[in-house]
């Protein structure tokens, strides 16, 4: 990884160079495993390895949103993976401030269209959505709770995972109560894990949820919600 953090630090970090760095560390066999997990096969894989794109996106936190924003653009998976990493790492950082924070989550939002696969979800949208929202009114949540298109129910759920971890519990109830009965897996899968959430924080409120609507979550979400109870 020197050569990546090196290429990284001689100069502004660009999409280009990201997926320079990117291109360095190919592996067919990482190809192929990589290949073999994807839920869409028609998305382009160049193989490299989840720990070296994190290494990459980490070694290139401070790069200007728009590069980021061109990373979006670019079908290739990891090229995705390191953008929305990007953005995780800076979500992390102490330094961050609150207008940061807008800049990239409005990033998120006007580029839904690009960030659609589970795991670029799930790799950013509780520290980029949540953590932003934390101490704001939570309709861009409800919004997409309610939209046509799986990802955006499935970002508003994976999002709230940082309000429940704040103890925030009646917008995520909320959320988990628009989702309890939605046909789509990749959906269900993290509304289970939103109630699991909420139950360690407080079990009598999830035990009282699933009196109501556990008969609408899915088998794996209700599993996974009544794990909080033992």
């Amino acid at each position: 990884m020197a050569s990546s953090t090196a290429s990284a630090a001689s100069g502004p970090p660009t999409a280009a160079s990201v997926r320079r760095q990117l291109e360095a560390s190919v592996s067919l066999a990482e190809r192929e495993r990589t290949m073999k997990r994807m839920a869409d096969a028609s998305i382009p894989v160049l193989g490299v390895r989840m720990g070296t794109v994190f290494e990459i996106a980490k070694a290139n936190v401070g790069m200007p949103l728009d590069e980021v924003d061109r990373m979006l653009d670019d079908d290739t998976y990891e090229v995705r993976v390191a953008a929305v990493s990007v953005l995780d790492f800076r979500a992390r950082q102490r330094r961050t401030t609150d207008a940061d924070r807008r800049a990239m989550f409005e990033l998120w939002m006007r580029r839904l269209d690009r960030i659609d696969t589970w795991d670029l979800i799930d790799r950013a949208a509780p520290r980029v959505i949540g953590w932003y929202l934390l101490d704001k009114p939570r309709d861009p949540l409800f919004a997409l709770a309610r939209d046509d298109e799986w990802w955006h129910r499935r970002t508003a759920i994976t999002a709230a995972f940082w309000i429940i971890r704040a103890r925030d519990l009646d917008d995520p109830l909320a959320l988990c109560e628009l989702l309890a009965d939605d046909p789509v897996h990749f959906v269900q899968t993290n509304v289970g894990v939103a109630l699991r959430e909420i139950g360690r924080v407080d079990p009598g409120r999830l035990e009282d949820f699933l009196a109501r609507r556990g008969d609408d979550l899915s088998a794996h979400a209700r599993r996974t919600a009544r794990s909080a109870l033992g």
